[in-house]
């Protein structure tokens, strides 16, 4: 028995299609998680991170894939992971690497310095590649509502620049900053945020065709 994180492969394909093709020094950023909120006699906080990764585009099904371990490989305080709490995030802008180096040695001179001996160099570097923004393609509005009517997105912008994912919990809108169409360009995040967005900004999203606590997210028609 392994561990499932690819549900259907051909979706991930496509979405992995779908993310934007990286400059020069820039890679994704992907992290595995269990969730409390998913599977709520989990003994955990919400959130353990159980791996994370970087990768382009070509290798990036593959490294998902490489996730997916024998049953009980995932540990959360000398417990198996279950399944059931998994979820694969993603962000789908990319992490630039120059500048993650160039922060890293700042973060980690200053935990030297201050004498600290409990840090984890890599767990550190890798924080802070996440925090390193390379391209900013996608703006990411999380709809926390199963419910949501997503034609009232009509009139706040324009279907082109929207991909919309379907969650376990509701939708993440993502805007293509650069297909914005001009009559949008100075009110669309206020609109936005007044339909009851719950987060936004460069979120980690759940990848679609992966787990997500028992649901597959996946692009949506609207």
């Amino acid at each position: 028995m392994t561990y499932e994180i690819i549900k259907d492969a051909q979706l991930l394909r496509d979405f992995i299609d779908w993310l934007p093709d990286l400059q020069e020094g820039e890679k994704f950023y992907c992290c595995l998680f269990a969730r409390k909120k998913y599977l709520p006699s989990m003994k955990s906080s919400d959130k353990s991170q159980l791996r994370r990764f970087l990768s382009d585009k070509k290798r990036l099904f593959n490294k998902i894939e490489q996730l997916e371990a024998k049953m009980g490989a995932y540990q959360i305080k000398g417990e198996p992971a279950p399944q059931e709490a998994l979820v694969l995030y993603i962000n789908p802008n990319p992490r630039v690497l120059g500048k993650a180096s160039f922060d890293s040695i700042i973060q980690l001179t200053e935990l030297l310095k201050r004498n600290n001996k409990n840090f984890n160099p890599h767990q550190e570097v890798m924080s802070t590649i996440q925090k390193s923004v390379g391209q900013k393609v996608y703006l990411d509005f999380d709809i926390d509502e199963k419910d949501f009517d997503l034609n009232r997105l009509d009139g706040v912008l324009n279907r082109s620049c929207l991909r919309i994912v379907q969650t376990r919990g509701g939708y993440h809108v993502l805007v293509k900053l650069a297909a914005i169409e001009p009559q949008f360009k100075k009110t669309f995040y206020q609109d936005m945020m007044a339909l009851g967005v719950d987060q936004t900004g460069d979120q980690l999203l759940p990848v679609p065709g992966c787990t997500q606590g028992g649901f597959m997210p996946r692009f949506i028609d609207f």
